[in-house]
């Protein structure tokens, strides 16, 4: 069966940089967009990043652009998210998540798959 597992997170105090993975495994993951979202307590989940099935087109929302760089390696199956200048209010799960079809930029809706998460805490 399709597995999206998430590591990297952790604890990590403002102004700080961590690296998020995203193993993908039962699928064919070169034709998949990747995206990672997020969801902080009481919040609802949105939408971070996205790059390309070939990598040519990435999308960050506004809140991150220049702090957060997502890549992927279609030989290792794997996408990225590595995050610099983390803020108190980049707090919350992340998950990855893949789809196949629709749009090649702009905001990830309706994912194939999920991953479990993996918790950010960013200390003030």
């Amino acid at each position: 069966q399709v597995q999206l597992v998430e590591s990297g997170g952790g604890l990590v105090q403002a102004g700080g940089s961590l690296r998020l993975s995203c193993a993908a495994s039962g699928l064919a993951f070169s034709w998949y967009r990747m995206g990672w979202f997020r969801q902080a307590p009481g919040k609802e989940r949105e939408f971070v990043s996205g790059v390309s099935r070939r990598s040519f087109i990435t999308y960050y929302t506004d809140s991150v652009k220049g702090r957060f760089t997502i890549s992927r390696d279609n030989a290792k199956n794997t996408v990225y998210l590595q995050m610099s200048s983390l803020k108190p209010e980049d707090t919350a799960v992340y998950y990855c998540a893949a789809k196949n079809g629709g749009q090649a930029m702009g905001v990830m809706t309706s994912p194939d798959y999920w991953g479990q998460g993996t918790q950010v805490t960013v200390s003030s």
